[in-house]
Parts: structure tokens; sequence; C-alpha cells
């Protein structure tokens, strides 16, 4: 499991999505150390490379894990780094009902089911078992347009891990407790929690892996003129 899979990039691309349950194996350290090299050659503004990455495995992942789920069932206020504010409405809207029906569907949660659904919330920080955790992050001050190239990061890297056989989940709700993780990593005030990336080996048997999403058509999404 620990070697790179024989696989194109469209495979990898067309074939990587977010894993919601994890097994308690470690991924190596030689290989976790290979992957991470390798994002590096992501593209960014001027080479800047603003993304840093803050890692957490076995049992600090398990510190951390128990820190955000205490803040949550606790009811602690969220205050994230980062704040969105998008209201989605249309085709947007329509998707992310899309995903939300698929998710609590595979998992058998009723709409009306307002304690599963609240378990299912509480499940982002548990990193859904997962036994490494890591969370890219940038200075508070930079303007959302560095954001894109940390994104362009965070998806090379995900790439990179199902091209070794490594499942991934990107999180934005990790980062919505943002002192506990830079309390945690003894990071500066102006290092800003973008999001986090839960990541280890699937397990297959867990409900919510049987998730599937669909994606928008090309005249959907993209307008051409030649």
């Amino acid at each position: 499991m620990t070697e790179p899979h024989n696989i194109t990039l469209m495979d990898a691309i067309s074939l990587r999505r977010s894993v919601r349950g994890f097994t308690k194996e470690l991924v190596p350290r030689e290989t976790i150390d290979k992957v991470l090299t390798l994002a590096q050659q992501s593209p960014s503004n001027c080479n800047v490379q603003p993304w840093k990455v803050l890692m957490a495995s076995g049992q600090h992942c398990d510190e951390l894990r128990g820190q955000l789920t205490r803040a949550f069932t606790a009811g602690q206020d969220m205050n994230p780094d980062f704040a969105s504010t998008a209201k989605y409405s249309g085709d947007l809207r329509d998707r992310q009902v899309e995903c939300a029906q698929a998710l609590y569907g595979a998992m058998g949660i009723e709409r009306s089911d307002k304690a599963g659904r609240m378990n299912a919330s509480k499940r982002n920080y548990e990193f859904f078992d997962a036994p490494h955790v890591l969370f890219i992050t940038m200075q508070r001050d930079f303007s959302p347009a560095i954001a894109v190239d940390a994104g362009m990061y965070a998806q090379t890297l995900m790439l990179l891990m199902h091209a070794h056989g490594i499942a991934s989940c990107a999180q934005a709700s990790v980062a919505y407790y943002p002192q506990i993780i830079r309390d945690y990593f003894n990071e500066p005030s102006d290092n800003g929690i973008l999001f986090g990336i839960s990541f280890g080996y699937e397990d297959p048997s867990v409900q919510a892996n049987q998730t599937r999403t669909t994606r928008a058509d090309l005249t959907d999404v993209v307008t051409i003129k030649d």
C-alpha cells in the first residue's frame, strides 16, 4: 500500500474522492515525506509558495481529535480565521443539496433525524477516525487570491495521496476552532488556518464511503468563444 499505483493522472483525477472512514493503519513516514515533497511542485503566484502545513499523526492526531471533538460537543463558539459568507442559490444550492442527500442517504440518516445529523457533523472533528490530519495554513492578512495558491497545493497533494493508495478528505469544518490548532502546534496568531485534510487508508465497511457525487456538465460551467 506504500507504493504508487500504476495509474495515469486522468485516473487519479477521476477516481479521487472524499473518504469519510479510515482504518487505524498508519501511512509510513517515508511515503508521507515523498508525497509532501512532490506536492511542493504546485504552482503559486511568483513562486512564493504561501502555504504552510501542520501535520499530526498517531498519538498527536488523537490528542487533536479529542480537543476539537470536545469543543464541538460542548458548543464552543466557532471563530474561523477566514469566514465564509457564501450563500448558495440556484444551481449551486442544488448541487449542495444533492451532495448532502447522497452523503446522508449512504449513512441512512433521514432529514428529520437531528441527532443523526449532529453525530455526522461530529465525525468531522473526529477526523473520521483517520490516523493522520494536516492543516493548510497561510498568513491571516493574505488576500483570497493568495488562498487560490493554497487550494492548488491541496489538490496536488490529494492527487498524489491517491496515487500512493492514500485516501483523504478535505475539511473546512476542522478550521472552525483555529486557536486550538495554533496552540497545539505553538503557531503564532498571524498564521491562519484555512482547512484540514484527514488522511490514511480507507475503511470500505464505513457506510459514508459509499457516497458518490456527480459533476456539472461542461456547458454549465465553461463559456467558449471560438
